[in-house]
């Protein structure tokens, strides 16, 4: 947190800014065997970055995974993370994250707080998100904000508690999952 007496101002203009899906992401990675991280992504995904003034305390994020679009480039498995061992996908098609407040850590370092919900459960998350920065992107001619978002959760506190015994004390799947974004919003 920084000491500063007064409230950092935003560079971000006031308004809704919409998601360029074309330059962002949703990845996620969770240990097999204990030997390996296995990657995955979601291929749809949305998301909007609410500035209502120029403090912290007037900034609102909300996004939504369609969770339908699971991306481990393994068919099979793919199938697997759908079905009710893992995400519900027919009954909770979709994981959604609304912001509750954002924290000021350094110059373009934050945390985001928010409430998570997936396979029908939600629970309070924590990310760390790194400001990259403003430009005018060329394709559109308009300025586009960069950021990029850290976290971890453990995939049982949203009941997905799917496993394999390997031995005595050790499992197929880690039980945290490490939650990374890149996200590029679009000036409104």
């Amino acid at each position: 947190m920084t000491s500063h007496a007064e409230p950092k101002t935003l560079p971000l203009a006031k308004g809704v800014w919409t998601l360029d899906a074309n330059h962002s992401g949703v990845y996620f990675r969770v240990r097999h065997y204990g030997l390996s991280n296995v990657h995955g992504r979601f291929d749809r995904f949305d998301a909007t970055l609410k500035v209502g003034g120029d403090r912290l305390a007037d900034v609102q994020v909300e996004a939504t995974v369609d969770m339908t679009s699971v991306n481990t480039n393994q068919p099979d498995r793919d199938a697997h993370l759908r079905s009710t061992d893992f995400f519900s996908a027919d009954l909770h098609p979709e994981m959604v994250f609304r912001s509750i407040v954002v924290r000021e850590k350094s110059d373009d370092e934050y945390e985001l707080e928010g409430d998570l919900a997936i396979n029908g459960v939600e629970r309070n998350i924590v990310l760390d998100v790194e400001f990259n920065g403003l430009e005018v992107f060329p394709g559109d001619n308009k300025t586009h904000a960069g950021f990029t978002a850290t976290g971890m959760i453990n995939r049982e506190d949203f009941g997905v508690d799917f496993n394999m015994p390997l031995g005595m004390d050790r499992m197929a799947l880690g039980q945290k999952v490490r939650i990374e974004l890149e996200l590029q919003f679009v000036a409104p």
